[in-house]
């Protein structure tokens, strides 16, 4: 007979870890499921062809663990996670030799775009002067009057630009042009839109604030530190159990389902009013990732060598080759030319690599459920602008997009977001509802990366979920301290959810 547990907790990625955090830090006797055998949801680095390089097999650069609110209280620092800065926090090569580059000075990076380097500072400045408050709206969201209403008032001005077609005017040369588009482009979907211009004013400015950082020795790090606390306050782990059914969860009071839409839809087998089960039927998925994992025999041949010192590359062309692109992708439209996110963990963190064998992360945007090896395609996409790159590839593993959902059930067709990132599901992820968590089930939660604030390793889906269950379930209305070492909690739980 399985014993009664307070909370259930389904699926070990950024946002299930989190919410474990919370729910055990507040006293309640917690538990955690993964149908894998290892944690950590998109949190994962293994070795691939050498015992001693890993790689991170889904996230690898974390601009959001660095900035989020849940992240600066739990402080990563503090717990030995080392975030390393590269000191060019993305770049985006061009045609001729050229690249556009964010360096983490502000200052540098306006110096080295010429005409454009005034307009640049306009628009990131006073962004990075209120930066705290403009993560947190983002974050937290429209649920009530901003903290920082110069924060917000920035945004709807930017986001009048950028995230519509008068942004294509804004800049003079490609270079600016494309540093922002190709930021823009994290979105995943049709550019330009407001959702992309929201990602673009958010990350663009962090690269030059809290930074692009990858942890040292890999993204795991991060979900190694978040389950140490949980088990330190109590919660136990069961790895490599899939739930197929809420019934295998009936001794728990409350669950949090660390899940897509279509997840949770087969979860609940035919429970769900027929309403919200429509909504999530109808909730849709954005484009595919389709990852090529490569061991290198020595740093990438870029033609720009500055592009060298970067920790994040864009490989989308010139501003309209990636709005061309992308608008295609979204649309289903697979093309030869696709937008790839490339990540050289070494120039950061240069005990990722061995002598002769180095890791190197990418992945090509594809229209969802898309089958085919991205190799080729991705391997083209870096020799257009690292000639002689194929030269240096050791070995590689490629990871389609419709394959991706094998690996993480959450990644439906490939979509890492889980959920396209229109405006429309922005704000009403997964469903239109004052509380985006709690489902129409007693004691029921979503705190997957399908509910707000979206995508993205920042864990306030998951914190933002167990506050929920926390003041619903369990009449626990203070959050519980995240700090390493908190003061002790002295909420006394309530009974079962909706009693």
């Amino acid at each position: 007979m399985v014993s009664a547990v307070d909370v259930a907790v389904v699926g070990t990625g950024p946002n299930g870890l989190a919410a474990g955090v919370v729910l055990a830090r507040a006293g309640l006797t917690v538990e955690l499921y993964e149908g894998a055998e290892t944690l950590g949801g998109g949190l994962r680095t293994a070795p691939l062809f050498d015992s001693g390089v890993v790689h991170d097999l889904c996230s690898a650069v974390h601009p959001m663990a660095a900035a989020s609110p849940f992240f600066r209280e739990f402080d990563l620092a503090a717990r030995g996670v080392d975030l390393l800065h590269p000191e060019i926090s993305y770049a985006h090569p061009l045609d001729g030799g050229r690249a556009a580059l964010a360096h983490r000075s502000l200052a540098e990076t306006c110096a080295r775009l010429g005409a454009d380097g005034p307009r640049w500072r306009r628009l990131m400045g006073p962004l990075l002067e209120h930066s705290e408050g403009v993560v947190d709206l983002v974050f937290t969201g429209p649920r009530g009057l901003p903290r920082d209403p110069a924060a917000a008032l920035l945004l709807a001005q930017r986001l009048a630009v950028h995230g519509t077609r008068l942004g294509a005017a804004h800049f003079r040369g490609e270079e600016a042009a494309a540093l922002l588009t190709g930021v823009a482009a994290h979105a995943v979907g049709r550019l330009p839109s407001l959702a992309s211009g929201a990602v673009a004013l958010l990350l663009g400015h962090l690269a030059h604030g809290t930074g692009w950082p990858l942890p040292r020795g890999g993204s795991g790090r991060i979900a190694e530190v978040m389950a140490q606390d949980i088990t330190a306050h109590g919660g136990v782990f069961h790895t490599g159990q899939t739930v197929e059914s809420l019934d295998q969860l009936r001794h728990a009071r409350t669950v949090l389902l660390d899940t897509s839409p279509k997840g949770f839809l087969a979860l609940a087998a035919g429970r769900l009013p027929r309403a919200y089960a429509r909504a999530l039927d109808r909730f849709r998925y954005g484009p595919g990732a389709a990852k090529v994992d490569f061991l290198v025999s020595e740093p990438i041949p870029w033609a720009d060598p500055a592009v060298g010192r970067a920790g994040t590359v864009h490989l989308g062309g010139t501003r309209a080759e990636t709005v061309r692109q992308e608008t295609l992708t979204a649309r289903g439209v697979r093309t030869g030319e696709p937008f790839v996110l490339l990540v050289d963990p070494a120039v950061a963190d240069p005990g990722r690599a061995l002598p002769g064998k180095r890791p190197v992360w990418a992945y090509a945007h594809v229209p969802n459920g898309d089958p085919t090896d991205p190799y080729e395609l991705v391997r083209a996409r870096i020799e257009r602008y690292a000639p002689g790159f194929g030269d240096t590839v050791i070995d590689h593993r490629s990871t389609a997009a419709a394959d991706y959902e094998a690996y993480n059930p959450n990644y439906v067709g490939g979509d890492i977001g889980s959920g396209a990132m229109t405006l429309y599901q922005s704000l009403a992820r997964p469903a239109p509802r004052l509380d985006p968590y709690r489902t129409p089930l007693p004691g029921v939660f979503l705190c997957s990366s399908a509910t707000p604030p979206g995508p993205g390793v920042h864990g306030m889906s998951g914190y933002m979920a167990a506050l929920s269950a926390l003041r619903r379930c369990f009449g626990i209305r203070n959050a519980p301290g995240l700090a390493p070492t908190p003061a002790p909690f002295g909420n006394e739980p309530a009974g079962k959810c909706g009693e």
